[in-house]
């Protein structure tokens, strides 16, 4: 409702990954250049890390709109909690091999056959794998193997792993010191600044078409930046969440008071509701003593906060499901 509203082209803060999005901070662009890097050494692994929400996927999507795709042929794999087995055969699956029998040999020799098809050819075969910190040993180990697959007296296969931060420690296992020496690039992508926050805002909705309206307060970008923690996936469900308050409360101003209603608010919805604020009081027993009237009236007025906080939010989804209605339905009245 809020693209409309303030006469946006389109999402600016979806979820989902989009290149055209892409945002080059200091940490992505480094980022971007180690892959390339690692991608013109031809072989081996390229290791990108980062918290959840950091970027991982958006970087390499902006990778892949950049490759010529003349010239590599991807496969990517995003489930990570399977076997080392199944994942050789989702490997397999991405390269466009799929094979019902049995026989792991049969898929293999098919696979090489691939590889070096490609390789005659001038195409380069690139694997991509997501939530790397999901793996298990026997799974890393199967990605080792398949490095090892050579065409002509060179590397046939290279791997992209994409993995949270505690997959680095994962590769400094003593087990995995084999894959570790394939490592050819490896960078951790951290979080934006708060410089960087405000131009990642501003970056996405110009990219959409933002020509100012609503214009932010520089208070509001910091209120975005202290609970994002500058974390890509974060500023981007909370400004939507934003933006859709300020849709709802027809204003061209985004204040920092707005930002954190807004924030707290979505805290509650992924939290839920605090235990004690949907109890039943209990009463005490006949035989208990009263209960000191300074602490009944301090939860008594706990109580009637939350109660006005909850009647808050639900007056304005209210108002929410009202405009929703309106815009999807111009003949309604109200």
């Amino acid at each position: 409702m809020y693209e409309q509203y303030y006469h946006l082209k389109g999402a600016p803060f979806q979820l989902t990954p989009d290149s055209r999005y892409f945002f080059g901070s200091k940490g992505h662009s480094r980022a971007i250049s180690h892959l390339i890097y690692g991608l013109s050494q031809g072989e081996g692994f390229i290791v990108v890390t980062g918290e959840v929400g950091a970027g991982k996927t958006t970087l390499v999507e902006r990778l892949w709109s950049q490759l010529d795709r003349d010239t590599y042929t991807v496969a990517r794999i995003s489930t990570t909690q399977v076997s080392g087995e199944d994942l050789f055969r989702l490997a397999m699956a991405g390269f466009g091999l799929e094979d019902e029998t049995p026989g792991r040999a049969h898929l293999l020799r098919r696979f090489e056959a691939l590889l070096q098809e490609h390789q005659q050819s001038g195409r380069r075969c690139l694997l991509v794998v997501d939530e790397a910190q999901n793996l298990p040993l026997a799974g890393l180990e199967e990605l080792r193997m398949l490095s090892n697959l050579t065409s002509n007296g060179g590397a046939a296969l290279q791997t992209i792993l994409l993995g949270q931060p505690q997959f680095r420690r994962m590769l400094a296992s003593p087990d995995l010191d084999q894959l570790r020496q394939r490592v050819l690039a490896s960078y951790h992508l951290g979080p934006l600044s708060r410089e960087e926050t405000k131009a990642y805002i501003e970056h996405r909705l110009t990219t959409a078409g933002w020509e100012g309206t609503p214009h932010w307060q520089e208070d509001a970008y910091d209120m975005i930046f202290h609970y994002s923690d500058g974390i890509p996936r974060r500023i981007n469900r909370l400004c939507s969440r934003v933006l859709m308050h300020g849709a709802l409360e027809e204003t061209s101003e985004i204040t920092a008071s707005m930002v954190e209603s807004t924030a707290e608010e979505l805290l509650q919805d992924l939290k839920g509701l605090e235990d004690d604020t949907t109890a039943p009081v209990a009463l005490p027993a006949a035989s208990e003593p009263a209960p000191d009237t300074r602490d009944e009236s301090r939860a008594i007025s706990s109580l009637t906060f939350r109660v006005e906080a909850l009647e808050e939010r639900v007056g304005r989804r209210e108002r929410l499901f009202q405009r929703l209605t309106e815009l999807f339905n111009p003949d309604y009245q109200r």
